[in-house]
């Protein structure tokens, strides 16, 4: 009858550690406990592994020869484990489309863990319908563990044809052009000038999402309110321009969220390589 795998693993450990009570340290065991298991892997092996030196144990020559093919084997074990779960563990991931469109998708191709199954939608969904999903708000969504990227941006983009081509107008210049409906624009007007305007022109038409609104403001429709970092492709070529300097940021963030239940390996492996991603900035990589 060969030894347990988890004695083998104590003895390795004992090797490594240079002794029992370290040994037991790192294991989460007793003393008593590990030099015990090493007795009767002793007794199954039919050789001693350690001298006895007074309080001490050293490991004999076989004893670390078996430790370190142990160790490579742990090794493999481990890397077909994680092979395992990036094969077999699909994550259903959701997001917003212009999320979903102008920040993840250009990363995606460079993430080397579970297959994604990506879902275009707005509306949270059941929990039991996705593994992680990318909303905005404040957070405390309940039964979900949410995972800050970055902060949700906003200032006014439109085409240079309504500034006549001018890069920069004032606020007041602003204050009278025709504006894309959307919700912050008072909070936007409040920190970029103090007040608000006491009379704003929107067009009768309400986009549901950024991009319908950036097409609009590209085809010189009307101004529109929109995170900047999604759409610098278009103000570097020149078809947007920001012609005020000031960005609201806040309160809303973009939020990955797992369930509070999910305790897989690879639901944490996306979620911390967004985190990654949304430390690199907003721009999507070259």
């Amino acid at each position: 009858m060969r030894p347990s795998l988890e004695s083998l693993r104590i003895l390795e450990t004992c090797v490594a550690s240079g002794s029992f009570a370290r040994a037991a340290e790192r294991l989460f065991l007793t003393a008593a406990a590990v030099s015990m298991r090493i007795r009767s892997l002793e007794e199954e092996l039919g050789e001693d592994l350690f001298v006895r030196r007074g309080p001490r144990v050293v490991p004999t020559s076989k004893a670390v020869e078996l430790a370190a093919g142990i160790r490579r084997a742990l090794g493999e074990i481990d890397a077909s484990l994680a092979h395992f779960e990036r094969v077999a563990t699909r994550l259903r991931v959701t997001a917003p489309p212009t999320f979903a469109a102008r920040w993840l998708a250009p990363r995606l191709s460079g993430y080397q863990g579970s297959e994604i199954e990506l879902d275009v939608s707005v509306g949270l969904r059941d929990p039991s319908d996705f593994d992680v999903a990318i909303r905005t708000g404040i957070g405390g969504w309940q039964g979900l563990t949410g995972h800050r990227l970055f902060p949700v941006e906003l200032t006014p983009l439109l085409s240079p044809a309504l500034t006549g081509g001018r890069v920069e107008i004032t606020l007041e210049e602003l204050s009278t052009l025709t504006l894309l409906p959307h919700p912050d624009w008072p909070r936007w007007f409040q920190e970029a000038a103090g007040d608000i305007p006491a009379s704003l022109s929107f067009t009768r038409i309400e986009y549901p999402n950024h991009d319908l609104n950036v097409s609009a403001a590209c085809a010189g429709e009307g101004v529109a309110l929109v995170p900047p970092g999604f759409y610098r492709d278009l103000i570097r070529s020149g078809a947007l321009i920001a012609p005020v300097a000031c960005v609201l940021t806040g309160p809303n963030w973009h939020i990955a969220l797992v369930r509070n239940d999910d305790a897989r390996p690879a639901s944490n492996m996306f979620c911390n390589w967004l985190l990654e991603q949304s430390r690199s900035g907003m721009a999507p990589p070259n």
